[in-house]
């Protein structure tokens, strides 16, 4: 994921995630949070807000899953991103019911 995010960098992307994946990387234990400190100064980290909170509801309700955190991965995607995961099943569920076109990549 380092290299990925060096990769990201070099081509002038500014990669995305939100609160709720910084929680769930950030319980990783000892000695992972100084690396993912440091990684997450290139990376724009966005709140989990009411209106987003609403959209992630809507989205689950949609296709009957429960996982908020991926559900907000997709609600703060935007159209052509592409989104970085180790577990794809249902975020390849929630981005084709966003409707949003979005690239779902299992890493």
């Amino acid at each position: 994921m380092m290299r990925r995010l060096k990769t990201a960098m070099l081509e002038g992307t500014v990669p995305l995630t939100h609160t709720g994946i910084v929680a769930q990387v950030w319980r990783g234990g000892s000695g992972s949070q100084a690396l993912l400190s440091r990684a997450l100064k290139s990376v724009e980290v966005l709140p989990l807000d009411d209106s987003i909170a609403r959209q992630v509801g809507s989205l689950l309700a949609k296709t009957k899953l429960s996982d908020v955190v991926d559900a907000a991965v997709v609600v703060v995607a935007n159209n052509g991103d592409r989104i970085l995961t180790s577990d794809p099943d249902d975020l390849y569920t929630l981005a084709a019911a966003s409707g949003r076109r979005l690239d779902v990549v299992a890493v």
